[in-house]
Order: structure tokens, then sequence, then C-alpha cells
């Protein structure tokens, strides 16, 4: 493919990549803030916690993948599985 033909997308300059992260950053950051200033109708006593939802999804992320981790040794087959 000549360098005429190129299509450049919006992710192929590393620039764009690190806008995208740093936006997400700001908005990560931003509704942990809000955690703090929003009341919230807790109906259980774990979820008045200050950013126990932003805590709970990171640690549940973490646990599947350990998880995924672990079941890969059981599931997966040797590399000529099909060829035998």
């Amino acid at each position: 493919m000549s360098a005429q033909n190129h299509k450049e997308h919006l992710f192929d300059k590393p620039e764009n990549v690190e806008r995208l992260l740093k936006g997400f950053y700001a908005i990560c950051i931003l509704l942990v803030i809000a955690d703090f200033v929003v009341h919230r109708h807790v109906s259980l006593s774990w979820e008045e916690i200050p950013a126990f939802y932003a805590l709970y999804g990171f640690i549940a992320c973490v646990v599947l993948v350990v998880i995924a981790k672990a079941m890969r040794k059981v599931i997966m087959r040797k590399e000529d599985y099909y060829d035998e």
C-alpha cells in the first residue's frame, strides 16, 4: 500500500491516545470527587464507604483477571492439540 492511499485514523497518533487517556483519568477523578459531594440513598452500611463503588469495581476486575489466569491452566490445550 503506498503512502498516498494510507488513511490515517484517529488513534494512529500517540498524542490522540494520550488525550483520550487523560480524559478518562479526569472523568474517573471527577466521579470519585462527586462521590464525596453527592448524597446517595444507600440501603447497606458498606455503601457509605467513600469511593465504595470505585473500589468494588477495581477489586472485581482484579479478581476476574486472577480467576481467568487460573482457568487458563485448566482449560488451555497443548499447541499441537488439533494435529494429533
